[in-house]
């Protein structure tokens, strides 16, 4: 009752200013229970690991919370994995700086090719990959970065360098899994609810969604937002099951399988087809989410899934991150700027942390503006604030207020970007220590190589190898076209949930990187790539029939015609699959599965 009367009162106050309650400042006036929960409880583990870092008396204890921020996460799940990945990345990128600089000691222009080489691998196979298995190679990128840049002036103490950087970055993961366990209980019990609820509410809306149109008229904008969601609940199946625990069986297995089968459905509707065959797909993907409800011991079941991989993405970012470190190295080489190490060294961090981004161009116009924020805000810190503090506890109290703003922006969609910055960067702006402060001069050097830094990679993001919507689509487009063609080849082991999954991924990926694109644009190629997987869904079907015993020798034959002129001539092989519907439809051993995918292509 009391939240109800508050957020009436807000409500009321936004009016009152002339402004419907959609003004710009919700976010921080009147958060959700979740976003609130969220900020308060990564700014405690952040302040926490500050504490632990000072009281160990660590040499640079900002670092911590820089961890804490990275690995935050709204979920238990996407905590556990991010955390594993991290572990794994920062000690291999612990071992490759080091071997960096024990590689090239006194080369330095070697050194930072080297550097940039690696950087530039990482930065491409963490596009190239999914998950976090491509956040494991990120977090490699940029500790390699650090511990090898920060190692420049005393390479000599390079593994202590090392060890000193693994030690903030494991108890920023251990501070964040402690907190996250503290304000996330019975986390597992609603994890075992969440996932099966999540998959009925789609099988539910899919449904109805066919049901509702009319044979083949399935609304362009309904259908990509349907798949959108399947898309996102996909992502999130590996979370989901972390925090159900032990004991589940083949819970993913079975979640992404009643994913597959809906993801036929709309495939299936969008041909035309209604009646038994929607639902069979529907009443399997219910019995996959029962399985899910009620898990069997040494279940057998498995179903291989296969994420697309964005290669020429991956090259663009290897090549931006290579050139970027490049380039760094050449502002401090002829500047022979005091600062160039932090500077080369913030340069790769924020290449590591923007190249997983899906356009990291305008990722880091949001990533630019935070980092202003962050600067401004800790410079206030630096002059006014921490000068007049005389003990943690009052440190810790004085921290939580920005660190909460910056946490509660960070769950704003709108301002993800720039509370990334902020979050990250504000404690190594501070540069807490035990042994003094940041004097004022000290401070500014930082803070304007860190804007350098992030200036810097903005502008090569938009100079080397730009994003751009419209290319994005054509390639996007040309790839479509060539894969449908392929799944015509007798060697081809694509499978039709693999051929739905990987498109309807591709297309959700152009949509949301390409809204600047006119909206009838948008609708066409939406509308084209959806017709391109209903009829790579019949190609697959015939392609399997034709090399199955249970249909007669004559029909295998006639479908091995369809398929090479589908080869060679792509969707103009339409009449060729109505003469051969024409043959095959009065055989008498013709199964109806055949018979629906000739005339789901023949008839498009």
């Amino acid at each position: 009752m009391a939240d109800s009367g508050a957020r009436t009162w807000v409500r009321t106050w936004g009016h009152a200013w002339g402004r419907p309650w959609t003004m710009p400042w919700r976010w921080l006036l009147a958060p959700s229970p979740a976003d609130l929960g969220f900020a308060v409880r990564t700014s405690l583990a952040a302040i926490l690991s500050l504490l632990i870092a000072m009281w160990m008396e660590l040499d640079s204890p900002q670092w911590a919370p820089l961890s804490v921020w990275v690995v935050a996460t709204a979920s238990r799940g996407e905590s556990l994995s991010k955390a594993r990945w991290r572990l794994v990345g920062t000690a291999v990128g612990c071992c490759a700086g080091v071997a960096l600089i024990a590689a090239f000691p006194q080369e330095s222009g070697l050194f930072f090719v080297g550097l940039a080489l690696w950087m530039g691998l990482c930065c491409g196979c963490a596009t190239f990959f999914d998950g976090y298995r491509s956040y494991g190679l990120l977090v490699t990128s940029f500790t390699s970065a650090i511990v090898a840049t920060g190692a420049i002036s005393q390479p000599d103490h390079v593994f202590d360098v090392a060890m000193a950087r693994g030690t903030y970055i494991v108890l920023g993961i251990a501070c964040e899994a402690g907190m996250a366990a503290l304000f996330l209980p019975g986390v597992r019990a609603a994890a075992r609810e969440r996932l099966p609820g999540r998959l009925r509410g789609l099988a539910d809306r899919v449904a109805s969604g066919v049901t509702a149109s009319p044979p083949g008229r399935l609304d362009v904008e309904a259908e990509s937002g349907l798949l959108a969601d399947l898309v996102a609940v996909n992502a999130r199946v590996e979370f989901d099951v972390l925090e159900m625990g032990a004991g589940q069986g083949r819970s993913a297995d079975h979640a992404r399988a009643a994913l597959a089968h809906l993801l036929a459905v709309l495939a299936r509707a969008r041909s035309g087809v209604r009646g038994a065959a929607l639902d069979r797909d529907l009443g399997a993907a219910r019995r996959h989410i029962q399985a899910i409800m009620s898990p069997r011991a040494r279940d057998p079941f498995r179903f291989g899934s296969h994420s697309p991989r964005q290669a020429i993405e991956a090259l663009h970012n290897g090549l931006r991150a290579a050139v970027g470190i490049i380039g760094a190295w050449l502002v401090w080489e002829v500047t022979a700027w005091p600062a160039g190490p932090a500077f080369v060294s913030f340069v790769a961090l924020v290449y590591g942390l923007l190249a997983t981004r899906e356009v990291p161009a305008l990722a880091s116009a949001g990533f630019y503006r935070g980092a202003m924020w962050c600067a401004g805000v800790a410079g206030l810190y630096v002059a006014l604030v921490i000068p007049a503090v005389t003990s943690p506890e009052c440190l810790v109290l004085l921290l939580l207020v920005p660190m909460i703003a910056g946490g509660l922006a960070a769950r704003t969609s709108r301002l993800v970007n720039h509370a990334f910055a902020f979050n990250l960067f504000f404690p190594v702006l501070l540069g807490p220590s035990n042994l003094g402060r940041y004097d004022e001069v000290s401070f500014l050097n930082g803070a304007l190589a860190f804007l350098a830094a992030v200036l810097f990679a903005r502008l090569t993001f938009g100079l080397v190898l730009p994003f751009r919507a419209d290319s994005h689509l054509r390639r996007t487009a040309a790839w479509v076209e060539r894969r449908l063609r392929a799944l015509a080849r007798g060697n081809d082991a694509s499978s039709v949930p693999r051929w739905l999954a990987a498109n309807a991924d591709s297309m959700v990926r152009a949509v949301r990187t390409c809204r600047d694109v006119p909206r009838d644009e948008m609708l066409r190629y939406m509308g084209r790539h959806l017709d391109a997987m209903a009829l790579g869904m019949w190609v697959i079907e015939l392609r399997d029939a034709a090399r199955s015993e249970d249909l007669p020798a004559g029909v295998r034959v006639r479908l091995r015609v369809f398929l090479r002129a589908w080869l060679r001539q792509g969707e103009q092989a339409r009449g060729v699959a109505r003469q051969v519907l024409r043959d095959v439809q009065r055989h008498p051993d013709i199964r109806p599965d055949v018979l629906t995918a000739l005339r789901g292509i023949a008839e498009r």
